[in-house]
């Protein structure tokens, strides 16, 4: 019997699809990686009994970067990243160990269907798998074919057994488009990047940003932000004057009318109009006239659309509504919500999707009305021939859904319902007046039919007061006539739904990454999000812009990007050559990066007045190695301690506090060492400013504090410090923080392990003694009396932290509130002489073992 493997985007994804073919009848496990589940049932498959093996990836299984030593800022020339550079795909996640999962599912294998997402960027993942999983497939006879796709756009019974009956074929050229954009965002982005952040970051303390960050589709929609601010700051108000003239007839109530000339710029002028319009006081009505007017009923939902009206109607930003959307449609309740498409397709079953909404109480009235009398025939939209419109696919109410998930759900299903509704009608009545020789009017709208606005009712037409009834020559009795004085004001700050708008009109970024891009900004620090979702520049964002424009304005203006998109899209259609299209790109932007490396002065002078020098910026902490003098440590990101006497700056650990430890020093360099802790909760651990970018041994990389320095006989080290190898990870070794007390603990020097122990203890010190059970260094306490739990008066114990029975309730297992970015995984290595890191002391044992029955002690702890 042959097995089949299917493989899906996401964990959700696959066991959705697998209860769906298998009806309900499939037995599930977790795979090796303890992310993703397999589900396996019998059935046919082209007329063949088969067994189905369903599992999942966690999105792209690969990531592009470049090979080692390119990742190296300090040693590569960033004009090298634009050709000379070699590109490799890694893991995207080395953790899950998604690669291996993949193979060790897909052996023996002999078929694979694939049910990646149906985008570009699925059909990207789709070669990815089938990388990994081909060479370990059984090998196929004669030209059988093997691999298959399945297309769809929503978890449903219908879609899904759809797309099983009507599989075809992965799209290699919408996969190389995706590859062609990885390569140019990696390559020009890298360049641009490294080479600015070590530019400024040299010379500015105040930047306040981590990263000044290029993209080829980021930094022009960072320009779109800064160019409505520049018209903020560049506008003038002007002065004008409008006529304002309230009329009345009878017992009826006064009605203002608007001027026919709307306004003028001169005051003498608009006083000149009051005079010859106050030589009457009755106003005559010229004309009245009444025309039925139409407003439409929305298109189909695409992802743009759907976006903006997110963003502004609804206050959720871009990136959190497209989270929202993929897990309502992981869970059935919406069709794919990555769409350029606002047309039905004609086989498209409306009635049946509206009729899923009818016992809804919030439109349940409206959808059993348009069921009666029938369905509106949608609007014909664009068809992009990627997926169907956004639609609901299955009832839900918001006790299953969440707050956020919910709203997006209700507008989605309004916003369904009215494409299929009838249009909103009104009458809009029009009369005319003259004042002596001046014209003026005032204009009602009457509500005839609310149509598609049941469902959608803040786009209904606005209650207003009716108008007097009155027919051509009736006089209306002039109550006031004055001139207003008014001033015209600056368009205020780009909203998200604005700011899409654009990026979607001169082509920047897919409706799949659009909010990506905007997410990047704001989390660079170039703009902030205020009331209203609007997007306001911080200094360093207009700076940047500003200073793009001065050197090359084609970084900044979306014309470049857009033009390279379309070549992407030709890509795809396979009318592109991939080579040709990345070369010739890639060229462009080289001979850009150079003129820009040339002309930067442009750019610094623009940052010379919006920041201060590196030196005038901080807080003298600690006393520099080299000169002895003060060091002052910069709080804003990144944050960092410079020597303004020896003109050095060193680089420190981030997203914590920093300050001075105990005024000890390094032995090796003399430096002050400071403390990092990333709060109470957290962990915290010494380190000294120039060993933690100079590393002092070979075994040492760079960011590494005293928890892992490899220093054999210093008091803060390793090997003073290092009690066991961590309860989690095997790359990590515990080690006690010596500023904890009296609250103490020992933290992995590796991921975010914390073991609390021996509260209220006086003294907590490493032995050089070990455990004969599982050669984790020995620890030596003196307890309080008050909180001694030692037998008798007794306040002094020493013991494993692991093993000793005294010990055994007086540890407990936490994960760090906060974990330091620069934590590294890797593969795992063995650490010598107790698990203390490589350096040993006397007496130490290679390959401790891991205190694995205590292991289990402590995650009955875990929190």
């Amino acid at each position: 019997m042959k097995t089949v493997i299917m493989v899906a985007e996401k964990p959700s994804l696959a066991q959705s699809i697998a209860k769906i073919l298998s009806k309900g009848n499939c037995t599930s496990r977790k795979g090796l990686n303890g992310a993703c589940s397999v589900h396996e049932y019998p059935g046919s498959f082209m007329g063949q009994a088969v067994r189905f093996k369903m599992t999942s990836v966690c999105g792209h299984v690969m990531s592009l970067d470049f090979i080692g030593k390119y990742n190296n800022w300090d040693k590569v020339d960033p004009a090298e990243l634009f050709s000379k550079a070699p590109t490799e795909k890694k893991e995207a996640n080395p953790k899950l160990s998604m690669a291996k999962f993949l193979q060790v599912e897909a052996k023996g294998c002999d078929l694979v269907v694939l049910w990646l997402d149906c985008d570009k960027e699925g059909e990207n993942i789709c070669f990815e798998v089938l990388d990994a999983i081909q060479p370990v497939m059984n090998k196929a006879f004669g030209n059988e074919r093997t691999v298959y796709r399945a297309k769809f756009s929503s978890i449903t019974d219908t879609d899904i057994c759809n797309a099983m009956n009507r599989l075809g074929q992965p799209n290699r050229n919408e996969a190389l488009s995706v590859d062609a954009r990885q390569e140019l965002d990696l390559r020009i982005g890298c360049a641009f990047t490294r080479f600015q952040t070590k530019y400024f970051q040299g010379k500015y303390g105040n930047l306040d940003s981590s990263l000044i960050s290029f993209g080829p589709c980021q930094t022009p929609t960072l320009g779109f932000c800064v160019e409505r601010h520049d018209k903020i700051q560049s506008f003038k108000p002007e002065t004008y004057w409008v006529i304002q003239a309230k009329v009345f007839k009878g017992k009826d109530s006064p009605v203002m009318l608007d001027w026919d000339r709307v306004r003028v710029f001169d005051r003498e002028v608009g006083q000149m109009f009051v005079n010859i319009a106050k030589e009457s006081r009755e106003a005559r009505v010229e004309s009245v006239s009444k025309k039925e007017k139409v407003k439409q009923r929305p298109l189909a939902l695409n992802t743009v659309e759907m976006l903006r009206v997110a963003s502004s109607a609804l206050g959720m930003g871009p990136q959190h509504t497209m989270q929202i959307a993929e897990r309502l449609y992981t869970q059935g309740y919406i069709s794919y919500p990555r769409t350029e498409t606002t047309h039905y397709p004609e086989n498209f079953d409306l009635k049946g999707t509206l009729r899923q909404q009818a016992s809804n109480p919030f439109w349940a009235d409206a959808v059993k009305v348009l069921l009666a009398d029938g369905l509106n025939r949608p609007r014909k939209g664009v068809d992009a021939g990627d997926h169907p419109p956004i639609t609901p696919m299955r009832a839900a109410s918001e006790s299953e859904l969440g707050s956020d998930g919910w709203r997006l759900y209700e507008y989605i299903t309004r916003h369904f319902i009215a494409t299929v509704s009838q249009d909103c009608k009104y009458l809009q009545t029009t009369i005319a007046f003259s004042i002596s020789t001046e014209g003026f009017s005032c204009t009602g709208k009457t509500l005839l039919s609310a149509g598609f606005t049941e469902v959608m009712p803040w786009q209904g037409v606005p209650v207003e007061e009716s108008l007097p009834s009155c027919e051509t020559g009736d006089t209306f009795t002039v109550d006031e006539i004055k001139l207003v004085e008014k001033q015209t004001s600056p368009p205020d700050y780009l909203t998200e739904a604005e700011l899409i708008t654009l990026m979607e009109k001169h082509g920047i970024g897919t409706d799949a990454s659009i909010p990506v891009h905007i997410n990047n900004i704001c989390q660079r620090n170039y703009v902030t999000v205020e009331g209203g979702r609007r997007l306001k520049p911080t200094n360093l964002g207009v700076v940047l812009v500003h200073g793009y424009y001065r050197i090359d304005a084609e970084l900044v203006l979306p014309t470049i990007r857009s033009a390279v998109e379309k070549q992407l899209g030709l890509i795809a259609q396979g009318k592109a050559d991939f080579q040709q299209v990345l070369q010739h790109t890639l060229d462009i932007f080289k001979r850009k990066f150079h003129y820009f490396v040339d002309s930067i002065a442009s750019m610094d002078e623009l940052m010379e007045v919006s920041f201060s020098p590196i030196a005038d910026t901080g807080k003298p902490l600690s006393r520099c190695g080299k000169c002895h003098r003060f060091m002052k440590y910069i709080q804003a990101k990144p944050s960092r301690l410079h020597c303004s006497h020896c003109d050095e700056t060193y680089s420190l650990p981030q997203n914590g506090a920093i300050k001075l430890y105990r005024e000890l020093r390094c032995p090796l360099d003399n430096f002050e060492l400071v403390l990092w802790s990333s709060g109470a909760r957290g962990k915290s651990y010494p380190l000294c400013p120039y060993c933690y970018s100079n590393p002092p041994f070979r075994d040492m990389k760079k960011g590494m504090g005293c928890n892992e320095c490899t220093h054999p006989s210093c008091q803060h080290s390793l090997s003073a410090l290092g009690i066991g190898q961590c309860v989690e990870c095997d790359a990590g070794v515990l080690a006690l923080d010596p500023s904890s007390g009296p609250k103490w603990k020992m933290a992995c020097n590796r991921c975010n392990v914390v073991v609390q122990f021996f509260e209220h203890a006086h003294r907590v010190q490493v032995t050089a003694e070990s455990c004969e059970a599982c050669e984790a260094a020995l620890v030596s306490v003196d307890f309080s009396k008050a909180h001694s739990p030692l037998p008798g008066s007794a306040t002094q114990h020493t013991g494993c932290v692991f093993c000793d029975p005294v010990f055994q309730d007086l540890v407990e297992l936490k994960h760090a509130t906060m974990r330091h970015p620069m934590h590294r995984g890797g593969q795992a290595r063995r650490q010598g002489g107790r698990g203390r890191g490589r350096g040993r002391r006397p007496g130490g044992r290679a390959n401790p073992k891991k205190p694995k029955d205590k292991m289990a002690a402590l995650a009955a702890y875990f929190v």
